[in-house]
């Protein structure tokens, strides 16, 4: 699954990598960990979530990020593939997101 998040100096987010797949059958158990996690790290947010290992997601992975910001109000996304980026400009979300 994804990789544990780990809280930076103060002020920085808390960091959670996504693991390389997030489909339907994922996205929960990913959603899960992600906010229980994230939360234990940086309760107030922001949250820092890579994306780089992303190799095979669908629009569950869109779905999960966007319960994540919701979540915490603030959330920046790093090494976002290309076909994810297309899917967030696809579904009109971009500006939810500090990518």
């Amino acid at each position: 699954m994804a990789q544990s998040p780990h809280a930076g100096p103060a002020g920085e987010p808390a960091r959670f990598a996504l693991p390389p797949r997030i489909t339907l059958d994922d996205a929960s158990a990913v959603c899960r960990d992600a906010l229980g996690a994230l939360r234990a790290a940086a309760p107030q947010g922001p949250w820092l979530i890579d994306a780089a290992a992303l190799t095979e997601f669908d629009s569950s992975c869109l779905a999960l990020l966007l319960e994540l910001r919701r979540a915490c109000g603030a959330l920046q996304l790093r090494g976002v593939p290309p076909r994810l980026r297309q899917l967030v400009h696809a579904y009109g979300v971009e500006t939810l997101f500090d990518a």
